[in-house]
């Protein structure tokens, strides 16, 4: 896969570059070889999305320990983003490539050019709210082994955006 792919829209963007910044938050220091192990992409790919984080200052590049390979890190300079502003990035990124996905459906093959996007408003107690997301992400756990095992992926299996937002709707 070519960085054009990417950047033609299709990947859906904010899903790799979100994948990256979850797995520096878990290990620290990452390099486009490791994250490309760890996601099922290719180098190459990993390295164009971790340098275009580092462009917005996301990230940053760690001391390099063998001089050939270039590990990246949160930033140092201050503390890890509260989950606000990783939320407002992630919603961000996913805003885009829902606009990308809207504006290019009709070149997707066929069988891709439905989603399944829907919405509801219902009403929650606070306890219930905080079920109805756990019971989704189990739902989506089902799948992550394909994460980090591109051999656990069925034929014909391509990354797909998952986007949830419970939040209370506020009187006006």
């Amino acid at each position: 896969m070519t960085e054009e792919t990417v950047r033609s829209g299709a990947l859906p963007e904010h899903a790799v570059r979100t994948a990256l910044l979850e797995l520096l938050a878990e290990r620290g220091t990452l390099t486009s070889t490791e994250a490309a192990a760890r996601l099922g992409h290719s180098s190459g790919l990993c390295s164009f999305h971790l340098r275009q984080l580092a462009r917005y200052g996301l990230i940053e590049e760690a001391p390099a320990t063998d001089g050939r390979a270039r590990p990246w890190r949160l930033p140092q300079a201050q503390p890890a983003a509260p989950r606000d502003e990783f939320s407002e990035l992630a919603r961000g990124l996913e805003d885009e490539s829902h606009q990308r996905w809207l504006a290019r459906r009709a070149e997707a093959p066929a069988e891709w050019q439905r989603d399944e996007a829907f919405s509801a408003v219902v009403h929650l107690t606070p306890e219930e709210l905080t079920a109805v997301g756990e019971a989704v992400r189990q739902l989506l756990a089902r799948y992550r082994d394909r994460d980090d095992d591109p051999a656990a992926r069925p034929a014909g299996a391509r990354p797909v955006a998952v986007v949830t937002r419970l939040f209370p709707l506020l009187d006006q």
